[in-house]
């Protein structure tokens, strides 16, 4: 089957009901995108399809035959996304593991409303969990970023 992943097609050799994210992480090896709870409830898997965020653990691959990734590793090749160089700015990360999913829901929020609200903002991210509590950083970065960017 052909999957179009951060610009490049891809001829995987899977069942049609494997999860993307196994196929993004352990076919293509592309592991910014982390497994966190393998039922759609944690976030940690978001990817973009054709610009939507979905979760990527339950997605079936077939799903996304003829449609475009884009994965925390196609967002920018450097990092240099507004999300990315907010993230920095304002120090989101602690343990880092929901991160790759909380830039990804981020990013398909901004690409449809760069200016959104605060209340926007914690709407569109309501879902992608930190384990580590740093939404109030999220929410600054996002802000952040919707300036700047």
């Amino acid at each position: 089957m052909q999957v179009s992943v951060n610009g490049r097609s891809h001829e995987v050799n899977v069942e049609p009901d494997t999860p993307l994210l196994w196929v993004l992480r352990d076919v293509l090896g592309l592991t910014g995108t982390k497994y966190g709870c393998g039922i759609s409830a944690c976030g940690a898997c978001t990817v973009h399809v054709n610009g939507e965020p979905v979760r990527s653990c339950s997605m079936p691959v077939a799903q996304v035959e003829g449609k475009r990734v884009t994965t925390i590793e196609g967002l920018s090749r450097d990092s240099s996304h507004p999300l990315q160089k907010a993230w920095v700015a304002e120090q989101v990360p602690q343990c880092g593991y929901c991160q790759s999913g909380q830039i990804m829901q981020a990013a398909a929020l901004l690409a449809k409303n760069p200016k959104p609200s605060r209340g926007e903002i914690v709407r569109h991210m309501n879902g992608n969990i930190c384990r580590c509590g740093t939404y109030n950083r999220i929410i600054a970065s996002i802000q952040r970023a919707s300036r700047e960017g």
